[in-house]
Parts: structure tokens; C-alpha cells; sequence
């Protein structure tokens, strides 16, 4: 019964050497010797639970789009139902951790090559638009109830956060030097009380 358990941890790794492959060559980059490179293996063992290097990809992609949406959806779930404390919680979930955020690099490499990917632009605008409508409900739910005073409609303001995400998000990984996640957290959730009139704090 262990190898089916050793399968899946090994698929994982294999799919995070993806996704250190995509964020330091690209998508173009990310050839199967420099996956199997990323997770220590031969290429043969990389096909072997891998058989086409696109799904593996595919696979990559997936995982991330999961942690920024599915996750942060599940987050949102299991909080007080509070829309001050569930936006400020969406604008820290949707930073890198820091500028060695492989998934967040990795989302930054493909943007940086979208245009010349049709597949890949049509996940990451899917991606983008479900966290606008993530981002959405919480702002129409708050001026639902009287506590949000939203300066614009609701759809607007959504896709103005998703935006300063990326934004920051990208100055993060770009290893700026006066940008760290705290500080854009701070900086987004300024945006957000304007835009919502409510007096929201980053502790």
C-alpha cells in the first residue's frame, strides 16, 4: 500500500521542479532535461510519471491557480463572516511570501510570455477574472451591509485589486528594495479604504 503514497509525494516533486523550471527559463525554457534537473531524477523518470512534458505543465499551472483561487476560497470559508477582515485577508493571501516565491515567479514568467502562448493566456485570464469576482462578492457583500461605501462599483474596485496583486506581486519577486510583502499589503489595503470607506488596518 506505500508505493501508491510514494507515487503521489513523487508527482509533487516533480511538479514543483516544474514549476522552479517555468519560473527561471520560462515556459520555453522548461525543456525536460532542466525539469528533471529541478527534481534531481533522470528524464526517463520524469516521463515515466510524466509522459508528456505539456501536461506536466498543465499539471504546474494548475496547482498555482488552485492556491490563488480555490485556496483563498476555502480561506474565506472557514472565516468569521466580517467583510473588513475577509478583504484583508485576500489582499495578504494573493502576495508571494517573499521574493523566492516560486509559484508567484513562476505566474511572472508567463505573463512575461502570454503573448506568444495562447493556452497560457486564456488560464491566466481565467484566473484573473475569478479573482475579481472572488474579490467582488466580499465588496458587494460589505455594501450589502452598510459597511463598505463603495467610491466605485464594486466590479471595478475588484479588478483595481486584483491588479495592485500583480503589480506587487511582480516588484516582489523583482526583488525590490523598499517592496517587501508586508509593505505592499500595507500600500493595497491603503487603495482599499478609499475604495470602500472603511477604516481597514494591516497588523
Amino acid at each position: 500500500m506505500a508505493r501508491p503514497k510514494n507515487q503521489t509525494a513523487r508527482r509533487s516533486e516533480i511538479v514543483a521542479a516544474a514549476q522552479r523550471a517555468v519560473a527561471k527559463h520560462g515556459p520555453d525554457g522548461a525543456r525536460l532535461n532542466r525539469v528533471a534537473e529541478e527534481a534531481g531524477l533522470t528524464s526517463g523518470a520524469v516521463l515515466y510519471y510524466y509522459p508528456n512534458l505539456d501536461d506536466l505543465i498543465l499539471e504546474a499551472n494548475r496547482e498555482v491557480m488552485e492556491r490563488f483561487y480555490e485556496g483563498r476560497v476555502q480561506m474565506l470559508a472557514s472565516m468569521p463572516d466580517d467583510p473588513g477582515t475577509r478583504l484583508l485577508a485576500l489582499i495578504r493571501s494573493g502576495l508571494p511570501s517573499g521574493p523566492d516565491d516560486v509559484q508567484v515567479a513562476m505566474l511572472c514568467a508567463l505573463g512575461g510570455s502570454a503573448a506568444n502562448h495562447p493556452v497560457t493566456a486564456s488560464l491566466l485570464t481565467t484566473l484573473y477574472e475569478r479573482q475579481v469576482g472572488m474579490y467582488q462578492v466580499v465588496l458587494e457583500q460589505g455594501a450589502a451591509r452598510g459597511e463598505f461605501h463603495l467610491a466605485q462599483d464594486a466590479l471595478t474596485v475588484a479588478r483595481n485589486l486584483v491588479a495592485l496583486e500583480d503589480a506587487y506581486g511582480y516588484r516582489i519577486i523583482a526583488r525590490h528594495p523598499s517592496i517587501d510583502s508586508e509593505t505592499a499589503a500595507a500600500l493595497i489595503a491603503d487603495y482599499a479604504r478609499i475604495a470602500t470607506g472603511h477604516e481597514l488596518t494591516v497588523s
